[in-house]
C-alpha cells in the first residue's frame, strides 16, 4: 500500500494497489465500464475505488465530458505513477519467477507512438524466434531514454532520439514515419482548401504523444501554435481518432496508420503546406554487448525487411512471448 502524508498534519492516508489498479485501468481504456470489464469486476466497484482516490488524494482526477474523460493534471500525473508502481509489483513477481525457470529478460523503453503503433508487431514476431526470451516494454519520454539506458533501468529504448545523446549510446536509426493531418469524410474541412487558420483554429484529438516535451508530434503542435484549449488529449492514438471518424475534430496520425481509411475516404487527410511532418525511429542501447545477446539480437533485427513490415502491418503471427509488465505507462 501507498501511504500519503501531508506537511503540517499527522493523519496519514492509504493507496491501496487495487483502487491504483482501478484508475490505471479508467485511465487506459476511457471508460469506467470498460476498466471494469478488463478487470472483471462491476462499474460500481470500479467507479468505489476512484472515489476513495479522490477523497484520498484531494483532487477529482478526472469529469466526463461529451467525448469522453478529460483527465486534471493531477490525473495525467497518477496514471503514470499507478501504472508505474504497478508493473514495478508484477514486474519484480515476474522475474524472481523467471530467473528460476533460466528465462532471458530484455527491457524495452519505447515512445508512446512507437509503443502503439509499432512496437507489437515488431516484438511479437522478434519474440517468436527465441523461446527462452520475454520481452518487457514501458512507455517513456525520449527525453528520458539516456538515463533509463546509463541507470541500467532499460536495455534498449525505441523512438526518437532527442536532444543531446550521451556520446557513449549506439544509435541506430530503423525506421522513417510521416505524420498527417486527417478529418471524418463528413468534416466540413473535408471539401475545398482549407487555410492553414482554419486548421490550426479547429479541436484537435490527440495522443499523449502530444504532451512530451520533444518529438514530432509536439514539435509541429507548436509550430503552428495550436492554442492549448483547442488540443484534447486522449489515452492512445485510437481513443483521439474514433472521436476524429465521429466528426468531432481533427486527428494527427502516423501515415500507415491510416493509410486504408484515407485510400477509401473514410478519413481525408487535409494536404495544407506546413501540416507535413516526418521523423526517424531509432534504437538506442549501450555498447559493449555480445553479438549474441538479446540487445544486439534487437538493434540488428529492427532493420531487417521483416521488421519493417511487422512494424508497418503486424507481425503475423500469434501473441506469444510479449508479456509487458507495464502495458501502457500514460504519461511519464
Amino acid at each position: 500500500m501507498w501511504k500519503r502524508s501531508t506537511p503540517g498534519r499527522t493523519s496519514v492516508g492509504i493507496v491501496t494497489p487495487t483502487q491504483l489498479r482501478a484508475f490505471a485501468a479508467v485511465a487506459r481504456r476511457g471508460s469506467v465500464k470498460q476498466a471494469g470489464a478488463d478487470l472483471g469486476v462491476s462499474d460500481a466497484a470500479v467507479s468505489l475505488h476512484v472515489a476513495q482516490l479522490r477523497k484520498e488524494l484531494g483532487d477529482q482526477l478526472f469529469v466526463r465530458t461529451s467525448t469522453g474523460l478529460a483527465f486534471t493534471p493531477g490525473g495525467l500525473r497518477l496514471a503514470s505513477r499507478a501504472a508505474e508502481m504497478l508493473g514495478l509489483q508484477d514486474r519484480t513477481v515476474e522475474e524472481v519467477s523467471r530467473a528460476g525457470n533460466g528465462r532471458r529478460l530484455l527491457r524495452v523503453a519505447a515512445s508512446a507512438l512507437f509503443a502503439e503503433h509499432a512496437a507489437p508487431g515488431l516484438i511479437e514476431l522478434f519474440t517468436s524466434r527465441a523461446d527462452d526470451l520475454d520481452v518487457e516494454l514501458s512507455v517513456a519520454d525520449a527525453d528520458s531514454f539516456a538515463a533509463l539506458l546509463l541507470n541500467r533501468s532499460v536495455d534498449v529504448a525505441l523512438g526518437p532520439a532527442a536532444g543531446e545523446l550521451d556520446p557513449s549510446l549506439v544509435v541506430t536509426p530503423f525506421l522513417k514515419y510521416e505524420l498527417v493531418v486527417v478529418v471524418a469524410a463528413e468534416h466540413p474541412l473535408a471539401h475545398g482548401r482549407p487555410s492553414l487558420d482554419m486548421v490550426r483554429d479547429q479541436i484537435w484529438l490527440l495522443g499523449p504523444t502530444a504532451v512530451a516535451n520533444t518529438g514530432a508530434v509536439p514539435g509541429l503542435l507548436r509550430s503552428l501554435r495550436v492554442a492549448e484549449d483547442h488540443q484534447r488529449i486522449f489515452p492512445s492514438d485510437a481513443a483521439a481518432l474514433e472521436q476524429t471518424r465521429r466528426g468531432h475534430g481533427v486527428s494527427l496520425c502516423l501515415s500507415f496508420a491510416v493509410g486504408r481509411e484515407t485510400a477509401d475516404g473514410r478519413l481525408v487527410r487535409i494536404a495544407v503546406p506546413g501540416l507535413h511532418t516526418a521523423g526517424v525511429w531509432n534504437a538506442l542501447s549501450l555498447p559493449g554487448h555480445d553479438r549474441s545477446s538479446a540487445i544486439a539480437e534487437l538493434t540488428r533485427f529492427v532493420s531487417t525487411p521483416r521488421a519493417t513490415q511487422a512494424m508497418l502491418r503486424g507481425s503475423g503471427v500469434n501473441v506469444g512471448h510479449f508479456r509487458p509488465s507495464v502495458h501502457v505507462t500514460l504519461w511519464s
